[in-house]
This record gives structure tokens, sequence and C-alpha cells, in this order.
């Protein structure tokens, strides 16, 4: 009789991830989308947290993304310092470790806690590697540097263009946290809610926190629409329109801080975006707020007022490489392809906005960018080619304390200003005048 086949000896069974490696894993992910594919980072947060089972989850990958990216370049030069021959930039292993010194050296996590979850993102030999460098960096007590260190290749652009004040400026504001500036609803109670707050203020309207705030839902204020966060940079297009009650097209407006100041400051607002979603939190912060402005999802490439507007603002979209210390990923996609590519769009809008504008009226434009193609060259570019309109310089009672407009009319601001109080971001505007012309009245 045939004896039976032998019983062959089972699999061994492959242990759980460790709690939290889903999350890891969509940080992973993250990054790949911007540095692989060059996606800004927001726009592939869907997609790479789609497994993740809550908003905390998704909110730690994206924590862990972002810290990665604002300092990459600190990070890679700790992993050098522990591996024979370097790793290649798009290596697994060198992103798994990216994310577990990020989390140690930058969000406060514990080391045990870091590299357990990272591990599963690597197999092999790999996975020998990244738990022995690990281990070898915490064992000699490394830390980030105070001042970061900016990619090479944003760092050679801004020094060409600005000097090495500026980048020593950027690096000093990617090192730390950005604070959190507030708008006002009503700015005469710009004292009282600083001190509710427990923040301080630049300026009527705005109040900047410190450091240690609770979550922003929870603070005094929130839920009865007294305030909403806005950098105080982004804030300065409306502060040098001001007052006023004529009809006002906010062009490109979401996500709605200015639209929420002009509103606030007695202006008939149509704000005109394409993006469905960012149309929705406009509308929601109306909603919160208790201001009124009407909303338009339109292309202005397409889309044509009924009638011209007493003001014009057009916050251009751009690079947005000033605010490049919310959205660290913007250091490592944006290249000058895309710069010119932004620039050359800026330019058709500036055009169709101006036709937009009434005689006697205003012009507003405004990117948040750091770059001269979208700042200085475009507006000399347009005044070259509409002479009927001519460049205002700001009011220097309209502006913040310790902001001040260039000498040729314009305002530039970036990380080296308010360097003392929390810096802010990286925007240029210029505000123009439409000239009535001989006999002409304004209508």
């Amino acid at each position: 009789m045939p004896k039976p086949p032998a019983a062959s000896p089972s699999a061994p069974r492959r242990q759980p991830d460790p709690l939290g490696t889903a999350t890891r894993r969509a940080a992973l992910r993250l990054l790949d989308a911007v540095l692989r594919r060059g996606e800004p980072l927001e726009s592939a947060l869907g997609h790479a947290t789609r497994a993740l089972p809550g908003g905390p989850d998704r909110g730690l990958a994206h924590a862990i993304a972002a810290e990665t990216l604002r300092r990459l370049p600190d990070l890679d030069t700790l992993i050098d310092s522990a591996t024979r021959q370097r790793l290649p930039d798009d290596a697994k292993a060198r992103s798994a470790l990216r994310i577990a010194l990020a989390q140690v050296l930058g969000l406060g996590t514990p080391p045990h806690a870091a590299i357990a979850t990272v591990l599963p993102l690597v197999d092999g030999g790999p996975r020998k590697l990244v738990h022995g460098v690990f281990g070898t960096l915490m064992r000699q007590g490394v830390t980030l540097p105070e001042v970061a260190r900016l990619p090479d290749s944003a760092a050679a652009r801004w020094e060409m263009h600005w000097g090495m004040e500026m980048v020593e400026a950027a690096e000093a504001a990617i090192a730390a946290p950005p604070p959190v500036d507030l708008s006002l609803r009503d700015a005469a109670e710009t004292a009282v809610w600083a001190e509710r707050l427990e923040g301080t203020s630049f300026a009527p309207g705005h109040v900047r926190l410190g450091q240690d705030h609770a979550p922003i839902p929870d603070l005094p204020g929130f839920r009865e629409g007294a305030w909403w966060v806005q950098d105080i940079a982004a804030s300065l297009p409306a502060r040098l329109i001001g007052r006023g009650e004529g009809a006002l097209l906010d062009l490109c407006a979401a996500p709605g801080g200015k639209t929420l100041q002009l509103a606030a400051a007695g202006w008939r607002v149509t704000a005109v975006d394409q993006s469905e979603s960012r149309l929705a939190r406009l509308s929601e912060n109306l909603d919160r707020t208790g201001l009124s402005a009407e909303v338009v999802r339109a292309d202005l490439l397409d889309w044509a007022p009924p009638a011209p507007a007493d003001v014009v603002l057009l916050d251009a979209p751009c690079s947005a490489t000033g605010i490049f210390r919310r959205h660290p990923d913007v250091l490592y996609r944006v290249r000058p392809a895309v710069i010119a590519e932004m620039a050359e769009l800026q330019g058709k809008l500036l055009a169709r906005a101006a036709d937009w504008v009434k005689p006697g009226g205003t012009l507003v434009y405004a990117t948040c960018s750091l770059e001269p193609a979208e700042g200085e060259r475009r507006l000399a570019a347009f005044l070259d080619s509409r002479t009927d309109f001519a460049l205002v310089a700001p009011a220097p009672d309209v502006l913040p304390v310790g902001v001040a407009a260039d000498p040729r009319g314009w305002l530039r601001t970036g990380p080296a200003m308010l360097a003392d109080r929390g810096r802010m971001d990286g925007f240029f505007i210029a505000q123009l005048s439409r000239p009535l012309s001989p006999g002409e009245s304004a209508r």
C-alpha cells in the first residue's frame, strides 16, 4: 500500500504590521507623489490617504510628509553620514529613513515607534540597512540644525534674484513651524481679541497666535465667525483696497480670506474661482462669519462680468513659492518651466481683468510668489502694454508695523520681514489706478 504523502511544513505566518504603519505608508506615497511625480502635496493627499480610517490618521500622514519635506536636505545629510555608500535619492530605504528621522527629530515621536512603523515599508536587506542606520544615528544623539538648509535649486535661484539675505531668511523661516495669523471681522475689536486669544497684533484687524494654542475650531470666536485664519501677508491686498461700498470683483478668490475681508469692509463682492471644492470652503466661511458675497464658479479665461467694477482684485494663480514654509513641496516641484508657465497665465488673466475695471477704478494684482517673473517683471510688461493704468504706492498707514513698500511703488513681502516676530509669507502686490480720460466720467 503506498504511503500517504508527507505533510508539507506550514509557511510561517507574516506578523501583522505595527499599529500606525498604514499612516507611514500613506506618508511614503505622499513623498513619492511630490518628489517623483511633481504633484502638489495637498492634491495628492486624497489618493495617498484613501485607505486610512479617519481624519486624525490622514492629518498625521500629511504632517509626517510635510515635516520630511521641510527638513529634507538636513535629513539626507544625517543619513549620508551613517552609510558607506550613498543611497540613491529614490531608494525606498532612504525614504523610510527620512520618515523615521523626521518623526523623531521634528515631531517628537519616540524612536521605537518611529522605526517600528517604517520597517514594514521595506523588505529584505534594505530593512536591515534602515534599522542599522537609524540605530546608529539615535545612539549618536543627532539633532537637526537650528537653521535649515534649502534644496540647492531653490537656494541658487533666490540667491540670484535677491541675494544671500533672502536665502538665509528662508532657511531660518522653514526651520520652525509658521505662526498662525487671524483676520478679524471687526477691526475695532483688535485689542479685545488679542487679549482673549493671548496673541499679538501688528495691524488693526489682525491677531497672531502664540505657538501653544488650542485647535482652531476650539478657540474663542471661531464658531461665532469673529475671525478666520489668514497669514498677514495674504491680508495685504485687501488692506490696500480699504473700505468701500461699490462693486468689487475678487478673482481667483477661493478659499476666501480676501473675500471675507472685503465683504467686512463694505464692498459688494463677487467672488470668482474655478475650483468647486475651494469655493465650498469659501461659502462655509461666509456662512460662519455672517458675511455675504456673490459666489461664481468660472474659468476666468472664458468668463466675463456683466459690467465693469469699481475695484478688481486678481490674486493670480502662481508657483506659490512665497508660502514655502506652509507648503514645503513647492521647494521641490517648482522649476523654471513651472514659473514661466504660471507667469504666462498671469499675463493673460491681467489683460482680461484690466478690461473689467471702470474708468477711475482700481486694479490690484497679487501673487504668493518669490519669483520676479511672477511679480516685478509681470507688472513691468503689463504697464508697457496698458498705458491707461498707473502704479499707486501703498499708503504707509495701511501697512502693518515692520512692513514697508518698495521705493518703486509696489509691495514685496518675504521671510526677512517681521523676523523677530515669527516672519511672514512672500507676496508681490501692485495697486494700479485706471485714471479717467479727459471728458470721461466714472460710470
